[in-house]
């Protein structure tokens, strides 16, 4: 096949995956004031993706990551190839949908990654793969960053219902808590992360198809993303990002429709801390793992919440799952494209029947912002509050549906 065609079918691909990532963590950033009545659905997405968009323009250093650092550099350039790119983010994009199918939050960055190294691995050897690079910008803050998110979150949640703790001045009797303001200032936070994901996320298909144009001889070695290059993928993600990704809001929101607005604020706020500082950095760490980290120490850090570790231990063991899956699924569709035009036609026949199977599968039980957080199960929860009694002093039976015991509480309603 004709390399300048092949670099263009990757870059074409690499931008279809960008959207994928788009509305695939949508829900990093929007699930929590969706949940709390903060902001509307489309709203939330609309904003989440303008800045999306911005957030894409203000970083380069994840991209250099990824297009200079885990894919090793040789004397004849990159070693790595356009036919090999292309079978590894087949891999990424075909785990994301199947992701996305399941409502499961996984790590978008950790599918591309994966699909890239195991389509590597199987091109040209163990050896192209930079295992320094891997360990410490990606794996370590794989681990690291959820566990600071989940510290900060726990702390900020502790002050944030400290600071707004009422006393009558005169009995010293606790009165009730108005946290309302919380939920306004969780529009602040969740734009935060928002924006955040753009300096992150977005960098890593920059990064991918500078790695292209490199390894096609279209670019010098060592150098980062162009400007088309970086407009391109702000506006796949941001197009992503508008497109919602309801089914994992729905999964996310589960969980975070109890997570009163404080906790939110405190989580969103720990959230974006985690991801500005790991893009200034260069860790192309997962938004995901760093969001479910900052929820689970909101939690934590409210009196009366309960943490559901069962579910925690599944989403962990999905993201244990997402890098070596991709690497599988990479790792195949370089086999077969390594037998030359006729490898990557079949690749791309077989990639594009699974994506239109998967999108017709999904339109049997639509998602939409009209039904992503009402008559939703509890299979996503990651946080969950006690029941207390309302002031009647009856208490709420475990089986009884949380509506009905939301106008007695109003405790719980701050």
């Amino acid at each position: 096949m004709d390399l300048t065609l092949m670099v263009a079918l990757v870059i074409a691909l690499a931008l279809f995956f960008d959207f994928t990532n788009g509305f695939h963590d949508t829900a990093n950033a929007m699930a929590t004031p969706i949940a709390t009545g903060a902001i509307k659905p489309k709203t939330a997405v609309a904003l989440a993706a303008v800045l999306n968009l911005v957030g894409a323009f203000l970083s380069t250093e994840v991209a250099k990551t990824i297009s200079g650092g885990i894919i090793r550099e040789g004397d004849g350039g990159i070693q790595i190839t356009p036919v090999m790119i292309f079978a590894g983010l087949l891999g990424a994009v075909i785990w994301n949908l199947i992701t996305w199918l399941l409502g499961l939050p996984s790590s978008s960055s950790h599918a591309l990654f994966g699909g890239l190294i195991g389509a590597a691995v199987v091109g040209a050897g163990f050896g192209a793969v930079d295992y320094s690079v891997l360990m410490s910008k990606v794996i370590l803050p794989a681990f690291i960053a959820p566990a600071i998110a989940l510290s900060v979150a726990y702390l900020a949640t502790k002050l944030a219902y400290s600071i707004t703790r009422r006393h009558d001045p005169d009995s010293g009797d606790k009165l009730p808590r108005k946290r309302g303001g919380f939920r306004y200032a969780q529009i602040f936070s969740s734009s935060l992360v928002a924006l955040a994901h753009g300096t992150n996320d977005a960098q890593k298909t920059m990064g991918v198809i500078t790695l292209v144009l490199i390894s096609g001889g279209f670019q010098t070695v060592g150098t980062g993303p162009v400007l088309w290059v970086v407009a391109a993928c702000a506006f796949a993600i941001a197009a992503g990002t508008y497109a919602g990704g309801w089914r994992i809001i729905r999964t996310m929101g589960t969980g975070l429709t109890d997570v009163k607005p404080a906790q939110g604020f405190a989580a969103e706020t720990s959230t974006a801390a985690a991801i500005l500082a790991s893009t200034h950095l260069g860790m192309a760490l997962s938004t995901t793992q760093v969001a479910s980290g900052s929820v689970i120490g909101s939690g934590l850090g409210r009196k009366g919440a309960e943490v559901r570790w069962g579910t925690a231990r599944r989403i962990a063991g999905g993201w244990l799952l997402t890098l070596p899956a991709a690497a599988v699924m990479g790792a195949g569709a370089a086999a077969v494209a390594g037998t030359g035009m006729i490898g990557v036609t079949i690749d791309g026949i077989l990639g594009l029947a699974i994506i239109l199977f998967i999108f017709l599968w999904s339109r049997r039980n639509r998602v939409g912002h009209d039904n992503a957080v009402s008559n939703i199960d509890n299979a996503g929860g990651a946080v969950r509050i006690k029941k207390g009694k309302s002031r009647s002093g009856s208490s709420v039976s475990p089986g009884a549906p949380e509506a009905s015991a939301r106008p007695m509480d109003k405790e719980h309603s701050k």
